[in-house]
């Protein structure tokens, strides 16, 4: 437990296991936002032209790897309870997080700090909860007893994210010229939560909170809240990614790419 970042009294200073390489460090870098991102309006006038709403969706898809969803169906405090509960959950004494810590991979519910913290040379400056959330009452008993609320927000959070994520793979699939319902089988019975915490760091000019990587998965809904930090890779440059009041960023994942429409997506996170 002394590894989660979040467990520690505030530190003056960057452990020096958790200092980047001088190449691979942030420094004082400042990134362009991506003003060009699309963001797809679900309740707009879009709602009422699905052909024009796969088409965006598809677009998007190809030319940038990811889009911000507006208008999507989740309520603002739902999205907004999440993020409170998450903090809450990170914001414990270390005593009610310890049962969950872990570095083994095949534990369906864990934290854990970085991403390998035993066998990495340097570490992220992150901590991160993650467990499946479906089918919702095969995994809810093994999620976080406390705090008290967790369960409950997190189960009718994830089961909005479900609904919405199946309809974007919907939209995605009828602009393939799928079948309906292609995606909704065998390819999204797994679905998981992942939170991200980065607590407050001396100097984040030495480390990052994750590297660069791209999604397995077939796509990720992303809950940014009003922080600031994810960049995509486009273009040849990072790009800063701007957080829009209760939006998701949509982000393709490879079981996605390998579709020849998609292949020409050159976006990561």
């Amino acid at each position: 437990m002394e590894k989660l970042i979040s467990s520690r009294s505030y530190l003056p200073f960057v452990p020096e296991s958790f200092i980047l390489p001088p190449e691979s460090r942030p420094g004082q870098t400042k990134f362009p936002l991506w003003e060009s991102i699309p963001v797809i309006d679900l309740g707009g006038e879009l709602a009422f032209d699905r052909a024009q709403l796969v088409k965006q969706i598809i677009q998007a898809s190809q030319e940038f790897g990811i889009f911000q969803l507006v208008n999507h169906g989740v309520s603002e405090k739902l999205m907004h309870d999440v993020l409170e509960v998450a903090n809450e959950f990170f914001e414990m004494p270390a005593k009610d997080k310890e049962s969950l810590y872990s570095e083994d991979p095949n534990q369906t519910c864990r934290v854990r700090t970085s991403i390998n913290y035993d066998s990495e040379k340097v570490h992220y400056w992150r901590d991160n909860l993650r467990h499946p959330c479906y089918p919702l009452e095969e995994h809810m008993q093994i999620w976080p007893e406390k705090p008290a609320r967790y369960r409950e927000v997190v189960g009718s959070y994830s089961t909005e994210a479900r609904k919405l994520t199946l309809w974007i793979l919907d939209l995605i699939g009828e602009g393939l010229g799928l079948e309906t319902g292609y995606f909704g089988d065998e390819l999204s019975q797994v679905q998981f939560m992942s939170i991200n915490h980065y607590p407050r760091c001396p100097d984040p000019s030495l480390t990052l909170g994750l590297p660069k990587h791209c999604d397995p998965n077939l796509i990720t809904l992303v809950l940014q809240g009003e922080v600031h930090g994810l960049q995509v890779f486009k273009d040849g440059q990072w790009l800063a990614v701007e957080p829009l009041p209760n939006a998701f960023v949509a982000n393709i994942g490879y079981m996605l790419q390998v579709h020849p429409i998609f292949s020409s997506s050159s976006s990561s996170i």
